[in-house]
Protein backbone atom coordinates (compact mmCIF):
# COMPACT_ATOMS: atom_id res chain seq x y z
CA UNK A 1 0.00 0.00 0.00
CA UNK A 2 2.74 2.39 0.78
CA UNK A 3 4.36 1.61 -2.46
CA UNK A 4 1.48 2.40 -4.44
CA UNK A 5 0.53 5.30 -2.79
CA UNK A 6 4.60 7.06 -3.20
CA UNK A 7 4.72 5.95 -6.60
CA UNK A 8 0.92 7.86 -7.48
CA UNK A 9 2.09 10.94 -5.79
CA UNK A 10 5.56 11.06 -7.21
CA UNK A 11 3.99 10.91 -10.47
CA UNK A 12 1.86 14.17 -9.53
CA UNK A 13 4.80 16.03 -8.23
CA UNK A 14 6.85 15.31 -11.88
CA UNK A 15 3.55 15.94 -13.83
CA UNK A 16 4.25 19.74 -13.05
CA UNK A 17 6.76 19.50 -15.71
CA UNK A 18 4.73 18.89 -18.44
CA UNK A 19 5.83 19.88 -22.40
CA UNK A 20 3.46 22.55 -21.88
CA UNK A 21 4.14 23.95 -18.34
CA UNK A 22 7.84 23.37 -18.99
CA UNK A 23 10.35 26.16 -20.94
CA UNK A 24 14.32 26.84 -21.50
CA UNK A 25 14.67 27.94 -17.56
CA UNK A 26 12.71 24.56 -16.04
CA UNK A 27 15.69 23.42 -14.01
CA UNK A 28 15.85 21.13 -10.73
CA UNK A 29 18.69 18.98 -8.90
CA UNK A 30 17.94 16.39 -6.48
CA UNK A 31 19.81 16.70 -3.52
CA UNK A 32 19.52 12.70 -2.20
CA UNK A 33 20.72 11.83 1.74
CA UNK A 34 23.15 9.12 0.57
CA UNK A 35 24.66 8.99 4.32
CA UNK A 36 25.42 5.51 6.61
CA UNK A 37 21.68 6.44 8.40
CA UNK A 38 19.91 5.68 5.00
CA UNK A 39 20.96 1.59 5.92
CA UNK A 40 17.85 2.53 8.61
CA UNK A 41 14.78 0.89 8.03
CA UNK A 42 10.84 2.21 7.54
CA UNK A 43 8.22 -0.57 7.37
CA UNK A 44 10.61 -3.29 7.08
CA UNK A 45 12.85 -1.72 4.13
CA UNK A 46 15.92 0.28 4.32
CA UNK A 47 15.21 4.41 3.68
CA UNK A 48 18.02 3.40 0.60
CA UNK A 49 15.60 0.70 -0.62
CA UNK A 50 12.82 3.31 -0.78
CA UNK A 51 14.14 5.90 -2.46
CA UNK A 52 15.63 3.65 -5.23
CA UNK A 53 12.59 1.51 -6.27
CA UNK A 54 10.38 4.77 -6.28
CA UNK A 55 12.96 7.14 -8.38
CA UNK A 56 12.99 4.41 -11.00
CA UNK A 57 9.48 3.88 -11.56
CA UNK A 58 8.26 7.58 -10.93
CA UNK A 59 11.29 9.06 -13.28
CA UNK A 60 10.09 6.96 -16.70
CA UNK A 61 6.67 9.67 -16.56
CA UNK A 62 9.24 12.90 -16.67
CA UNK A 63 9.47 14.57 -19.69
CA UNK A 64 12.40 15.52 -22.24
CA UNK A 65 12.36 18.83 -21.88
CA UNK A 66 12.51 18.55 -18.26
CA UNK A 67 16.53 19.91 -17.19
CA UNK A 68 16.66 17.26 -14.55
CA UNK A 69 20.35 16.59 -12.29
CA UNK A 70 21.09 14.33 -9.78
CA UNK A 71 23.83 15.11 -6.33
CA UNK A 72 24.06 12.71 -3.65
CA UNK A 73 26.62 12.52 -1.18
CA UNK A 74 28.37 10.24 2.20
CA UNK A 75 28.17 7.46 -0.69
CA UNK A 76 31.49 7.11 -1.57
CA UNK A 77 33.59 7.70 2.07
CA UNK A 78 33.12 7.48 5.48
CA UNK A 79 33.80 10.51 7.56
CA UNK A 80 34.40 12.60 4.64
CA UNK A 81 32.81 15.95 4.87
CA UNK A 82 33.74 16.37 1.09
CA UNK A 83 31.90 13.31 -0.01
CA UNK A 84 29.46 15.55 -2.82
CA UNK A 85 29.28 14.23 -6.20
CA UNK A 86 27.39 15.95 -8.86
CA UNK A 87 25.92 12.31 -10.79
CA UNK A 88 24.42 13.87 -13.26
CA UNK A 89 23.82 17.33 -14.65
CA UNK A 90 21.03 19.22 -15.24
CA UNK A 91 20.23 18.42 -18.52
CA UNK A 92 16.98 16.72 -20.57
CA UNK A 93 16.56 13.36 -20.75
CA UNK A 94 18.77 12.15 -17.63
CA UNK A 95 15.49 10.22 -16.10
CA UNK A 96 17.46 6.59 -17.33
CA UNK A 97 20.69 8.46 -15.99
CA UNK A 98 19.02 9.66 -12.50
CA UNK A 99 17.91 5.90 -12.31
CA UNK A 100 20.61 3.83 -12.74
CA UNK A 101 22.65 6.34 -10.09
CA UNK A 102 20.32 6.28 -7.72
CA UNK A 103 20.98 2.12 -7.92
CA UNK A 104 24.54 2.35 -7.16
CA UNK A 105 24.42 4.53 -3.98
CA UNK A 106 26.19 2.72 -1.10
CA UNK A 107 25.42 4.78 2.01
CA UNK A 108 28.29 4.97 3.88
CA UNK A 109 29.27 8.63 5.23
CA UNK A 110 28.48 12.09 6.24
CA UNK A 111 25.62 14.48 5.69
CA UNK A 112 27.34 18.03 4.28
CA UNK A 113 23.64 19.54 3.18
CA UNK A 114 24.66 23.17 3.27
CA UNK A 115 27.69 22.35 0.94
CA UNK A 116 25.12 20.09 -1.03
CA UNK A 117 22.98 22.61 -1.60
CA UNK A 118 24.98 25.29 -2.52
CA UNK A 119 26.79 23.08 -5.14
CA UNK A 120 23.44 22.69 -6.35
CA UNK A 121 22.81 26.11 -7.14
CA UNK A 122 26.47 26.51 -8.71
CA UNK A 123 25.34 24.04 -10.87
CA UNK A 124 21.93 25.45 -11.75
CA UNK A 125 23.65 29.13 -12.36
CA UNK A 126 21.07 30.66 -9.29
CA UNK A 127 22.31 33.68 -10.13
CA UNK A 128 20.84 33.83 -13.78
CA UNK A 129 18.12 31.70 -14.19
CA UNK A 130 15.26 30.28 -12.00
CA UNK A 131 16.60 27.46 -10.00
CA UNK A 132 14.90 24.31 -7.97
CA UNK A 133 16.09 22.25 -5.35
CA UNK A 134 14.63 19.32 -3.60
CA UNK A 135 17.05 17.71 -0.83
CA UNK A 136 15.59 14.46 0.48
CA UNK A 137 17.56 13.50 4.16
CA UNK A 138 16.82 11.38 7.06
CA UNK A 139 19.47 13.18 8.88
CA UNK A 140 21.02 17.09 9.94
CA UNK A 141 23.66 18.55 9.31
CA UNK A 142 26.77 16.87 10.56
CA UNK A 143 29.90 19.05 9.05
CA UNK A 144 30.17 22.50 10.67
CA UNK A 145 28.05 24.27 8.58
CA UNK A 146 25.09 26.61 8.46
CA UNK A 147 22.05 25.34 6.37
CA UNK A 148 20.22 28.23 7.50
CA UNK A 149 22.88 31.20 6.72
CA UNK A 150 23.52 29.69 3.12
CA UNK A 151 19.57 29.55 2.35
CA UNK A 152 19.65 33.14 3.11
CA UNK A 153 22.71 33.96 1.53
CA UNK A 154 21.12 32.02 -1.68
CA UNK A 155 17.82 34.13 -1.60
CA UNK A 156 19.55 37.02 -1.35
CA UNK A 157 21.85 36.63 -4.37
CA UNK A 158 18.89 34.21 -6.75
CA UNK A 159 16.83 35.33 -9.72
CA UNK A 160 14.32 33.08 -8.38
CA UNK A 161 16.00 30.49 -5.98
CA UNK A 162 13.89 27.69 -3.85
CA UNK A 163 14.86 25.21 -2.32
CA UNK A 164 12.30 22.66 -0.68
CA UNK A 165 13.48 19.83 1.80
CA UNK A 166 11.88 16.57 2.71
CA UNK A 167 12.92 15.00 6.30
CA UNK A 168 12.47 11.73 6.00
CA UNK A 169 12.35 9.85 9.37
CA UNK A 170 13.34 13.20 11.12
CA UNK A 171 11.95 13.83 14.46
CA UNK A 172 10.63 17.16 14.86
CA UNK A 173 13.40 18.51 16.56
CA UNK A 174 15.89 17.43 14.19
CA UNK A 175 13.20 19.19 11.59
CA UNK A 176 13.49 22.51 12.53
CA UNK A 177 16.76 22.30 12.19
CA UNK A 178 16.91 21.82 8.47
CA UNK A 179 13.55 23.18 7.81
CA UNK A 180 15.30 26.59 7.62
CA UNK A 181 16.68 26.14 4.25
CA UNK A 182 12.81 25.74 2.90
CA UNK A 183 11.80 28.67 4.70
CA UNK A 184 14.16 30.88 4.31
CA UNK A 185 13.91 30.58 0.46
CA UNK A 186 10.16 30.34 0.23
CA UNK A 187 10.05 26.53 -0.26
CA UNK A 188 8.76 24.31 1.88
CA UNK A 189 9.30 21.59 4.49
CA UNK A 190 7.77 17.97 4.82
CA UNK A 191 7.91 15.60 7.16
CA UNK A 192 7.82 11.99 5.76
CA UNK A 193 8.03 9.37 8.44
CA UNK A 194 7.17 6.15 5.96
CA UNK A 195 7.21 5.71 2.24
CA UNK A 196 3.75 6.78 1.34
CA UNK A 197 4.32 10.30 3.11
CA UNK A 198 7.94 10.61 1.49
CA UNK A 199 6.14 9.66 -2.30
CA UNK A 200 3.09 12.55 -1.00
CA UNK A 201 5.81 14.58 0.07
CA UNK A 202 8.16 14.56 -3.40
CA UNK A 203 4.56 15.16 -5.09
CA UNK A 204 4.15 18.25 -3.88
CA UNK A 205 7.94 19.65 -3.96
CA UNK A 206 8.39 18.80 -7.50
CA UNK A 207 4.80 19.43 -8.72
CA UNK A 208 4.45 22.74 -7.07
CA UNK A 209 5.47 25.33 -9.33
CA UNK A 210 5.78 27.90 -7.88
CA UNK A 211 5.81 26.56 -4.10
CA UNK A 212 3.15 27.64 -2.32
CA UNK A 213 3.83 29.89 0.56
CA UNK A 214 6.17 28.51 3.34
CA UNK A 215 4.01 27.28 6.71
CA UNK A 216 4.53 29.57 9.30
CA UNK A 217 7.06 28.48 12.04
CA UNK A 218 5.43 27.66 15.29
CA UNK A 219 4.78 29.85 18.02
CA UNK A 220 7.40 29.34 20.81
CA UNK A 221 5.28 28.35 23.54
CA UNK A 222 4.99 30.49 26.88
CA UNK A 223 5.80 27.92 28.97
CA UNK A 224 8.83 26.67 27.52
CA UNK A 225 11.87 27.00 30.60
CA UNK A 226 15.40 28.17 29.56
CA UNK A 227 16.88 26.53 32.40
CA UNK A 228 14.85 22.79 32.81
CA UNK A 229 17.53 21.22 35.03
CA UNK A 230 18.57 21.53 38.67
CA UNK A 231 21.10 18.97 40.20
CA UNK A 232 22.87 18.56 43.38
CA UNK A 233 25.21 16.16 45.25
CA UNK A 234 25.88 15.41 48.75
CA UNK A 235 27.66 13.09 50.70
CA UNK A 236 24.69 11.48 52.09
CA UNK A 237 21.16 11.20 51.35
CA UNK A 238 20.16 12.72 54.85
CA UNK A 239 22.45 16.02 54.92
CA UNK A 240 23.38 18.47 52.12
CA UNK A 241 26.77 19.06 54.26
CA UNK A 242 29.85 20.06 52.77
CA UNK A 243 28.51 19.20 49.36
CA UNK A 244 31.42 18.71 47.34
CA UNK A 245 32.59 20.19 43.89
CA UNK A 246 32.82 18.06 41.38
CA UNK A 247 32.68 17.70 37.29
CA UNK A 248 28.81 17.10 35.99
CA UNK A 249 28.49 15.30 32.32
CA UNK A 250 25.77 14.43 30.61
CA UNK A 251 24.84 11.92 27.66
CA UNK A 252 22.35 11.31 25.04
CA UNK A 253 21.18 7.63 25.33
CA UNK A 254 20.33 5.93 22.44
CA UNK A 255 18.16 3.36 23.65
CA UNK A 256 19.45 1.49 26.69
CA UNK A 257 23.25 2.89 25.85
CA UNK A 258 24.77 6.21 26.25
CA UNK A 259 26.35 8.09 23.97
CA UNK A 260 30.36 8.72 23.30
CA UNK A 261 30.57 12.47 23.59
CA UNK A 262 28.74 14.39 26.40
CA UNK A 263 26.23 16.72 25.51
CA UNK A 264 27.12 18.71 28.48
CA UNK A 265 30.48 19.26 30.79
CA UNK A 266 30.21 21.61 33.91
CA UNK A 267 31.79 21.98 37.84
CA UNK A 268 29.23 24.48 38.59
CA UNK A 269 27.39 23.42 42.08
CA UNK A 270 24.35 23.33 42.02
CA UNK A 271 23.64 22.60 38.55
CA UNK A 272 20.94 24.50 36.70
CA UNK A 273 21.38 24.67 32.94
CA UNK A 274 19.02 23.73 30.09
CA UNK A 275 19.32 19.94 28.75
CA UNK A 276 17.17 19.84 25.22
CA UNK A 277 14.41 16.91 26.26
CA UNK A 278 15.25 13.76 26.16
CA UNK A 279 16.76 10.65 28.39
CA UNK A 280 20.58 11.18 29.37
CA UNK A 281 23.16 9.57 31.90
CA UNK A 282 24.36 12.40 34.25
CA UNK A 283 27.61 11.33 35.99
CA UNK A 284 28.93 13.59 39.05
CA UNK A 285 32.28 12.86 39.68
CA UNK A 286 34.68 13.91 42.37
CA UNK A 287 38.25 12.45 42.52
CA UNK A 288 37.54 8.42 43.69
CA UNK A 289 33.88 9.17 43.78
CA UNK A 290 31.55 9.05 40.36
CA UNK A 291 27.81 8.42 41.18
CA UNK A 292 25.22 8.24 37.77
CA UNK A 293 21.63 8.60 37.19
CA UNK A 294 19.31 8.08 33.83
CA UNK A 295 17.06 10.96 33.47
CA UNK A 296 14.14 12.46 30.87
CA UNK A 297 13.80 15.89 30.55
CA UNK A 298 10.90 18.06 29.18
CA UNK A 299 11.08 21.47 27.96
CA UNK A 300 8.20 22.94 30.20
CA UNK A 301 8.80 21.05 33.81
CA UNK A 302 11.99 21.50 36.15
CA UNK A 303 13.77 18.39 37.13
CA UNK A 304 15.52 18.31 39.75
CA UNK A 305 18.11 15.36 40.98
CA UNK A 306 19.93 14.79 44.23
CA UNK A 307 23.20 12.73 43.50
CA UNK A 308 24.08 11.00 46.55
CA UNK A 309 27.95 10.13 46.91
CA UNK A 310 27.94 7.67 49.75
CA UNK A 311 31.32 9.10 50.70
CA UNK A 312 33.55 10.92 53.06
CA UNK A 313 36.02 13.53 52.66
CA UNK A 314 39.80 12.98 54.14
CA UNK A 315 42.12 15.73 54.65
CA UNK A 316 46.07 13.99 54.50
CA UNK A 317 49.20 15.62 55.09
CA UNK A 318 52.46 14.47 55.73
CA UNK A 319 55.30 15.49 57.82
CA UNK A 320 58.79 14.08 59.57
CA UNK A 321 57.63 13.88 62.48
CA UNK A 322 54.39 14.78 64.79
CA UNK A 323 55.74 18.37 65.51
CA UNK A 324 57.13 19.20 61.97
CA UNK A 325 55.25 21.26 59.54
CA UNK A 326 54.03 19.61 56.18
CA UNK A 327 56.72 18.78 54.00
CA UNK A 328 55.60 19.88 50.33
CA UNK A 329 58.18 17.02 48.80
CA UNK A 330 56.62 14.03 50.71
CA UNK A 331 54.68 11.82 48.43
CA UNK A 332 50.94 10.38 49.65
CA UNK A 333 48.79 8.20 48.54
CA UNK A 334 44.81 6.84 48.84
CA UNK A 335 43.52 3.60 47.66
CA UNK A 336 40.16 1.96 47.54
CA UNK A 337 38.41 -0.58 45.84
CA UNK A 338 37.81 0.72 42.84
CA UNK A 339 40.65 3.15 42.16
CA UNK A 340 43.67 5.36 43.68
CA UNK A 341 44.65 9.03 43.55
CA UNK A 342 47.19 11.03 45.63
CA UNK A 343 49.57 14.11 45.55
CA UNK A 344 52.55 15.89 47.41
CA UNK A 345 52.50 17.14 51.19
CA UNK A 346 48.77 17.70 51.84
CA UNK A 347 45.40 17.80 50.11
CA UNK A 348 41.49 17.13 50.09
CA UNK A 349 39.39 14.23 48.96
CA UNK A 350 36.12 13.17 48.74
CA UNK A 351 36.83 9.16 49.41
CA UNK A 352 34.05 6.58 49.06
CA UNK A 353 32.68 5.06 52.06
CA UNK A 354 34.04 2.32 53.79
CA UNK A 355 37.84 0.75 53.68
CA UNK A 356 40.80 2.94 53.07
CA UNK A 357 44.51 2.76 53.26
CA UNK A 358 46.78 5.27 52.81
CA UNK A 359 50.55 5.65 52.52
CA UNK A 360 52.95 7.94 52.46
CA UNK A 361 56.75 8.14 51.69
CA UNK A 362 59.32 11.22 52.21
CA UNK A 363 63.12 10.35 50.63
CA UNK A 364 63.48 7.27 51.85
CA UNK A 365 61.15 7.07 54.78
CA UNK A 366 57.91 5.82 54.32
CA UNK A 367 54.81 4.78 56.73
CA UNK A 368 50.80 3.69 56.24
CA UNK A 369 47.77 3.33 57.71
CA UNK A 370 44.46 1.82 57.38
CA UNK A 371 41.13 3.41 58.25
CA UNK A 372 37.09 3.02 58.01
CA UNK A 373 35.88 5.65 56.40
CA UNK A 374 31.75 6.31 56.88
CA UNK A 375 29.60 8.21 54.68
CA UNK A 376 29.70 12.00 56.21
CA UNK A 377 32.42 11.67 57.94
CA UNK A 378 35.58 14.42 57.56
CA UNK A 379 38.55 12.94 58.93
CA UNK A 380 41.84 14.54 59.29
CA UNK A 381 45.26 12.47 58.93
CA UNK A 382 48.77 13.75 59.64
CA UNK A 383 50.90 10.70 58.14
CA UNK A 384 54.60 10.48 59.97
CA UNK A 385 57.00 9.73 57.71
CA UNK A 386 59.84 9.57 60.34
CA UNK A 387 62.52 10.68 58.97
CA UNK A 388 66.07 12.64 59.63
CA UNK A 389 68.33 14.32 56.88
CA UNK A 390 72.02 13.51 56.35
CA UNK A 391 74.31 15.92 54.61
CA UNK A 392 77.26 14.39 53.24
CA UNK A 393 80.25 16.40 52.78
CA UNK A 394 83.78 15.09 51.33
CA UNK A 395 86.82 16.90 51.66
CA UNK A 396 90.55 16.06 49.70
CA UNK A 397 91.88 15.55 53.43
CA UNK A 398 90.90 16.23 57.10
CA UNK A 399 90.08 19.51 57.17
CA UNK A 400 91.13 20.05 53.55
CA UNK A 401 89.38 21.69 51.14
CA UNK A 402 85.59 20.53 50.03
CA UNK A 403 85.80 17.83 46.44
CA UNK A 404 83.63 20.21 44.26
CA UNK A 405 83.94 17.86 41.22
CA UNK A 406 80.27 16.80 39.61
CA UNK A 407 81.42 13.53 39.22
CA UNK A 408 82.03 12.60 42.80
CA UNK A 409 79.44 9.67 43.72
CA UNK A 410 77.84 9.16 47.11
CA UNK A 411 75.75 6.48 48.26
CA UNK A 412 74.37 5.28 51.40
CA UNK A 413 74.28 1.41 51.84
CA UNK A 414 72.94 -0.68 54.96
CA UNK A 415 74.40 -0.81 57.24
CA UNK A 416 74.22 -4.93 57.49
CA UNK A 417 75.19 -6.70 55.14
CA UNK A 418 73.02 -9.61 54.23
CA UNK A 419 73.95 -12.91 53.98
CA UNK A 420 75.86 -13.38 50.65
CA UNK A 421 78.12 -10.20 51.62
CA UNK A 422 76.08 -7.65 49.96
CA UNK A 423 75.00 -4.26 51.44
CA UNK A 424 71.55 -2.64 50.15
CA UNK A 425 71.99 0.40 48.00
CA UNK A 426 69.24 2.85 49.50
CA UNK A 427 69.68 5.93 48.00
CA UNK A 428 72.94 8.21 46.41
CA UNK A 429 73.74 11.05 43.76
CA UNK A 430 76.50 12.95 42.08
CA UNK A 431 78.65 15.93 43.12
CA UNK A 432 78.93 18.18 46.21
CA UNK A 433 76.40 18.93 49.12
CA UNK A 434 74.13 15.79 48.70
CA UNK A 435 71.49 15.78 51.57
CA UNK A 436 69.34 12.65 51.72
CA UNK A 437 66.12 12.14 53.66
CA UNK A 438 66.53 8.45 55.24
CA UNK A 439 64.64 6.67 58.47
CA UNK A 440 66.12 6.81 61.86
CA UNK A 441 69.22 4.33 61.57
CA UNK A 442 72.53 3.22 60.60
CA UNK A 443 73.73 3.38 57.31
CA UNK A 444 77.33 3.11 55.79
CA UNK A 445 78.03 6.17 53.62
CA UNK A 446 80.47 5.49 50.23
CA UNK A 447 82.03 8.70 48.56
CA UNK A 448 83.93 7.65 45.36
CA UNK A 449 86.16 9.82 42.95
CA UNK A 450 88.47 8.07 40.13
CA UNK A 451 90.74 5.74 41.92
CA UNK A 452 89.81 7.32 45.46
CA UNK A 453 87.18 6.00 47.70
CA UNK A 454 86.04 5.98 51.65
CA UNK A 455 83.70 4.41 53.14
CA UNK A 456 82.06 5.57 56.72
CA UNK A 457 79.52 4.49 59.22
CA UNK A 458 76.84 7.05 60.19
CA UNK A 459 72.90 7.25 62.18
CA UNK A 460 70.52 9.60 61.33
CA UNK A 461 67.92 10.20 64.11
CA UNK A 462 64.23 11.26 63.71
CA UNK A 463 63.84 14.94 63.07
CA UNK A 464 67.44 15.66 62.85
CA UNK A 465 70.20 17.03 60.20
CA UNK A 466 73.11 14.51 60.59
CA UNK A 467 76.53 17.13 59.10
CA UNK A 468 78.92 13.80 58.18
CA UNK A 469 82.31 15.18 56.87
CA UNK A 470 84.28 12.19 54.37
CA UNK A 471 87.63 12.32 54.09
CA UNK A 472 88.86 11.03 50.43
CA UNK A 473 92.20 11.30 51.39
CA UNK A 474 92.83 11.69 47.74
CA UNK A 475 94.81 14.53 45.10
CA UNK A 476 94.49 15.36 41.78
CA UNK A 477 97.30 14.34 39.57
CA UNK A 478 97.10 15.76 35.71
CA UNK A 479 99.50 14.50 32.96
CA UNK A 480 100.36 16.13 29.54
CA UNK A 481 102.31 13.99 26.73
CA UNK A 482 102.14 15.90 23.85
CA UNK A 483 101.85 13.55 20.74
CA UNK A 484 100.30 10.59 22.95
CA UNK A 485 98.13 8.45 21.93
CA UNK A 486 97.09 7.18 25.38
CA UNK A 487 98.09 8.11 28.45
CA UNK A 488 98.02 5.40 31.69
CA UNK A 489 98.75 5.49 35.34
CA UNK A 490 100.47 2.41 37.08
CA UNK A 491 101.42 2.39 40.78
CA UNK A 492 104.66 2.52 41.13
CA UNK A 493 105.55 -1.05 42.71
CA UNK A 494 103.99 -4.52 41.11
CA UNK A 495 102.09 -6.42 43.30
CA UNK A 496 102.75 -9.71 44.56
CA UNK A 497 102.05 -11.18 40.96
CA UNK A 498 104.42 -8.98 39.72
CA UNK A 499 101.52 -6.66 38.04
CA UNK A 500 100.67 -3.36 37.29
CA UNK A 501 97.40 -2.68 37.04
CA UNK A 502 96.75 1.10 35.55
CA UNK A 503 94.77 3.24 38.08
CA UNK A 504 92.77 5.03 35.07
CA UNK A 505 94.11 6.10 31.57
CA UNK A 506 92.47 7.64 28.66
CA UNK A 507 93.47 8.59 24.65
CA UNK A 508 95.05 11.82 24.08
CA UNK A 509 97.54 14.16 25.17
CA UNK A 510 96.09 14.74 28.59
CA UNK A 511 94.54 12.88 31.02
CA UNK A 512 94.12 13.78 34.82
CA UNK A 513 92.90 11.87 37.56
CA UNK A 514 91.90 12.18 41.51
CA UNK A 515 93.69 8.96 43.28
CA UNK A 516 95.23 8.18 46.82
CA UNK A 517 98.54 9.53 48.09
CA UNK A 518 101.47 8.13 46.90
CA UNK A 519 104.03 7.08 44.01
CA UNK A 520 102.72 6.46 40.66
CA UNK A 521 104.08 5.74 36.89
CA UNK A 522 102.65 7.59 33.92
CA UNK A 523 102.85 5.75 31.29
CA UNK A 524 102.79 7.82 27.69
CA UNK A 525 102.38 5.32 24.59
CA UNK A 526 102.79 7.60 21.72
CA UNK A 527 101.95 5.43 18.58
CA UNK A 528 98.96 2.70 18.30
CA UNK A 529 100.64 0.42 16.34
CA UNK A 530 103.71 0.26 18.57
CA UNK A 531 105.68 1.96 16.07
CA UNK A 532 107.05 4.43 18.70
CA UNK A 533 108.64 3.78 22.05
CA UNK A 534 106.67 4.66 25.10
CA UNK A 535 107.40 7.18 27.30
CA UNK A 536 107.56 6.96 31.18
CA UNK A 537 107.26 9.32 33.98
CA UNK A 538 107.46 8.83 37.80
CA UNK A 539 105.13 10.70 39.76
CA UNK A 540 103.71 11.50 43.41
CA UNK A 541 99.92 12.47 44.54
CA UNK A 542 99.70 14.45 47.81
CA UNK A 543 96.10 14.50 49.60
CA UNK A 544 94.61 17.89 48.58
CA UNK A 545 97.26 19.14 46.35
CA UNK A 546 97.13 18.89 42.69
CA UNK A 547 99.91 17.84 40.88
CA UNK A 548 100.60 19.02 36.86
CA UNK A 549 103.39 16.85 35.25
CA UNK A 550 104.78 16.98 31.32
CA UNK A 551 105.93 13.76 29.74
CA UNK A 552 108.70 14.92 27.41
Amino acid sequence: MSTRIFLATLGLALAGFTPTAASANDKAIIVLDASGSMWGQIDGKTKIEIARQTLTEVLGGIPDTLDLGLIAYGHREKGSCSDIEEIVRPEPGTRDAISAAVRKLNPKGKTPIADAVEQAAISLAYTEDKATVIVITDGIETCNADPCALASELEAAGIDFTAHVIGFGLTAEEGRKVACLAENTGGRYLQASNAAELAGALTETVAAQPAPAPEPAPKPQPEMLEKNILFTASLTAESSDNDPEGTWEAFLMNGDTPGKDNVLYSYAMPLSEHLDPGRYLVRFSKDLVKVEQVVETSATELLTRNFVLDAGIIRVSVAADEAAEVDDSARFDIKVAGGETGGYGQGTFVVPAGDVQLTASLGEASTEESLVLKAGEVVDRKLVAAAGVLAADVTYSDGGPLVEDGSLRVDVLSAKMSIDGKRKDITGGYGPGNRFKLAPGDYLLRAELGAASVEEPVTVKKGEMTPVSVNLNAGVLNVRAPGAYRIDILPAKADLQGRREPIGGSYGEEFQITAPPGDYKAVATMSGDGQAPDKELPVSVSAAERTEVTIE
